[in-house]
């Protein structure tokens, strides 16, 4: 697994002997080679697929085996080895790249805040920088940052505005994913509201400009009743909070889907929607997401993510529930020891992150669990399937969340959530799927 040249890695182990086969293409173990097997100093990989998955299933079992000294830590390996080695499972990248390691960051999804001041400015771009050094992605909110043309009460000049700095963000992404194992990501959000939102919506438009950024349009529900209505909504400068013109809602909305259409960028994320589903809303709104937009997060709040692969949970041309809810509740075991086994990147993540203890479980290869089920992937069938898959998956999960609750403690802000005033009596996470 490792190599007298690399002492970053710990000790070589036999691996758990595998009871399944390893389902790697050609192109599956290419990408292994480049980004996630380890490597020595000269950049030669010393690490197979198998080593990979036992470095990590170590990892894992390692804080089981903190809770419950009396378990077998061979078992405990051998079953989250099983869990990756048979594709049934797997965590994102950083766990697959990191686990076992002197860097030990496991965690794909962060929100860093961005302040108005060139000192918070910067804060965001050094933690960003950390983040990405790690293998994980980042969301911001530029929307605290005061229009382009507005005062700058130290030196008397005038701001650039929330999409001239995002080109330091960019420009830093750029830089440090040359040395990076995976490239780095950026989510930029802006309300639609901000007096500079048309040049936000617009700021993808040329070629070669921010090409580490996702966009995404922060919309209110009073921005889409003005939508509904054809009224104008009035643009608020964040250091002020007062109005500073208007808009025709229409005409935003219009420009929106133009740039989306012509390159991509931006989305929208509604955030009034967001934040009444938000199962901890008495400890702060949240304002950003993680580069793929499906994580909303508290500012400095992290997420580790899993994926479910539903090819894998078909027997004889039906779904194997049973299966299912097996590899679901082990999933959720992964996902909360990699909290525990996690080396977070600033301490400020790390509080927030065990405070509320937000886990992403997900699935993959859903076309291809229709393919088996001889569904076409359009009709009303695959809807159906869909739902009742993903219904399935959010109780078993929040029953395991449940039962974690019990058995190593709610996480810390249980008390202050939703869930508790729901009459949950324990919940080990904050939120199970993605």
């Amino acid at each position: 697994m490792g190599s007298p040249k690399d002492p970053k890695l710990p000790p070589s182990t036999a691996a758990p002997s595998p009871s399944v086969d390893l389902f790697l293409s050609p192109n599956a173990l290419e990408v292994l080679k480049r980004r996630y097997l380890a490597k020595d100093t000269l950049g030669q990989v010393v690490e197979t697929p198998e080593a990979m998955f036992t470095r990590v299933a170590q990892t894992i079992a390692a804080v089981d085996l903190a809770h419950n000294p009396r378990l077998s830590r061979q078992e405990q390996e051998a079953r989250y080895f099983r869990l990756m080695a048979s594709l049934e499972f797997l965590p994102n990248s950083p766990t697959l790249m990191n686990a076992g390691t002197a860097l030990g960051q496991l965690a794909a999804c962060f929100v860093i805040p961005v302040g108005d001041s060139m000192r918070e400015i910067f804060e965001a771009v050094s933690a960003m920088a950390l983040i990405h050094q790690s293998g994980g992605g980042c969301g911001f909110s530029f929307s605290r940052l005061r229009p382009a043309g507005d005062k700058v009460r130290g030196t008397g000049g005038v701001a650039s505005g929330p999409v001239s700095f995002m080109r330091i963000f960019d420009t830093a992404t750029e830089v440090i994913k040359q040395g990076g194992r995976r490239r780095g990501a950026n989510m930029g959000i802006l309300r639609v509201d901000h007096p500079d939102i048309l040049a936000f919506i617009r700021a993808k438009g040329e070629a070669g400009i921010l090409t580490n950024f996702n966009l995404s349009v922060a919309v209110s529900d009073a921005f889409m009743q003005a939508v509904e209505g054809g009224k104008e909504y009035p643009l608020i400068n964040p250091r002020t909070g007062k109005e500073t013109g208007k808009l025709s809602s229409a005409k935003v909305w219009e420009e929106i889907a133009r740039m989306a259409w012509q390159g991509g960028d931006p989305g929208v994320l509604f955030l009034d929607a967001i934040n009444r589903d938000n199962p901890k809303q008495a400890l702060g709104v949240m304002e950003a997401t993680n580069p793929c937009g499906e994580m909303p997060l508290l500012p400095y709040e992290s997420c580790n993510l899993g994926s479910l692969n539903l090819a894998r949970m078909v027997r004889e041309g039906r779904i194997d529930w049973e299966k299912l809810r097996e590899t679901v509740c082990l999933g959720v075991q992964f996902l909360d020891n990699v909290i525990d086994a996690n080396q977070y990147p600033l301490p400020q993540i790390e509080e927030i992150t065990k405070a509320n203890r937000k886990i992403g479980l997900g699935v993959m290869g859903f076309a291809d669990l229709l393919l088996q089920l001889d569904l076409p992937y359009d009709s009303e069938e695959a809807i159906r399937v869909g739902e009742e898959v993903m219904a399935f998956i959010q109780k078993e999960a929040h029953a395991r969340s449940i039962a974690l609750g019990r058995e190593r403690g709610s996480f810390p802000n249980f008390a202050q959530s939703r869930w508790a005033k729901e009459g949950y009596a324990s919940l080990r996470h904050a939120t199970v799927t993605t």
